[in-house]
This record gives C-alpha cells, structure tokens and sequence, in this order.
C-alpha cells in the first residue's frame, strides 16, 4: 500500500482542523460580548485622571503577560502619553533580584526603588491574578500590598476568579473564561485588546491617528 502524501494527510485532517478554528473562534466571540464595558469606561477614567495628575504607570505581569506589558509600556508612553514602566524590561535587575532576594520580592522591591506614591497606578496583566493560598504569582500579591499601602491605584486585567488583584483593584477587567483548555490563551490575548482599546481611547489618545 502506498504511503500518503503529506498533502494527502492535510486533506483528511481539514474537517478537524476547521471543527478546532470554529470553536476557538467562536470563543474569542462569546468572550468579546461578554466583557464589561462599564468595567473598561472606569478604567478609561482612571487612567484619564492619571495622566491629568501627572502620575506614572507600571505594568506587571511575568510569563507571556510580562512580554504583553513590555508592549503596553511602549503604547502607554507614545501614544497615551502616560509615563509607563515595566520592572520586567530589566533583564539584569530582575535576575539579581530574583538571585539576591527570591523571586517573590522582584516587584515590591523594584516599586521600592521606583517610589511608588499615591499619584502612580499599578496595572497588573496576568491569567489568575495572584493566590497567596495556592502560592501563584505571589510576587504580584507582594507588589499588590505595597501599592495598597502607598494609596497607589490598581488596575487589573485579568481571568479565572480575579485572585488577589480583583480583590484588592479599584478596576478590575475580568476576561471570561468560555473554556479551561483556552483560559491562557484569552486571557493573554484579550490583554492586548483590551490596552489597545485604552490608548486609542479619545479621552486618553495623545497622538493623532496616522
């Protein structure tokens, strides 16, 4: 018996290939309905009343959330005009750190450095939000506490149940969850929406369009 081409395989597996693209699809659909639009009107206002103070955004989030707030810092400063960092964009001072004084302390300590005061805003990017409980991303929860206690504002955008950075957040943007097996990769896809949908914003857009 001949061996199949790959052509010949592809062809077979296209009806399962198309099955697979509707349903994540059509989850990107459900998620895009689902969102809280009040949510993103009063996270709109706060970063309005951010820029209007002069205050500075710093964007946290480690994994492929980490590489989103590299992104975002450059869409925040250049085309919202609001002063953004990310702790992340530091190779060299994360990994000393995270070497000196454990991976939990990398954000607290870098906001230390930074003199987070009342008049910046934290932005945390992340898939669950943080859990001291379940010890996940406790380096957020660690930074959370500190901007609580500076009187810092906090924003989230997240998924799953919220974790810490829903409980603690003055706006807190939930990404739905439509199915486990893609929690990941909405949540870190809908992040980028939804900054884009920030800068671009009218009340917060401070370049023209091209």
């Amino acid at each position: 018996m001949a061996r199949k081409s790959l052509s010949e395989k592809i062809t077979e597996n296209t009806s399962g290939a198309e099955s697979f693209i509707d349903e994540y699809l059509g989850g990107v659909l459900s998620a895009v309905f689902q969102l809280s639009k009040k949510d993103i009107a009063d996270c709109i206002i706060l970063l309005a009343n951010l820029k209007e103070r002069n205050g500075r955004l710093f964007l946290l989030g480690v994994g492929g959330s980490a590489a989103n707030c590299s992104h975002a810092v450059n869409d925040f400063r250049k085309i919202a005009g609001i002063e953004s960092y990310a702790p992340t964009d530091n190779v060299a001072e994360l990994t000393a750190r995270t070497n000196d004084d454990g991976w939990e302390t990398i954000f607290i300590n870098w906001l230390k450095g930074s003199n987070l005061n009342s008049k910046d805003a934290i932005m945390v990017l992340s898939v669950g939000g943080g859990n001291l409980e379940k010890n996940v991303s406790i380096n957020i929860v660690e930074a959370l506490k500190y901007a609580k206690q500076v009187k810092a504002s906090v924003i989230g955008i997240v998924s799953r149940d919220g974790g810490y950075t829903k409980q603690v957040a003055d706006v807190c943007i939930m990404i739905p969850v439509i199915k486990d097996e893609f929690i990941t990769a909405y949540a870190e896809s809908f992040q980028v929406v939804i900054w884009h949908l920030l800068v671009f914003s009218p009340a917060l857009r401070a370049i023209k369009p091209y």
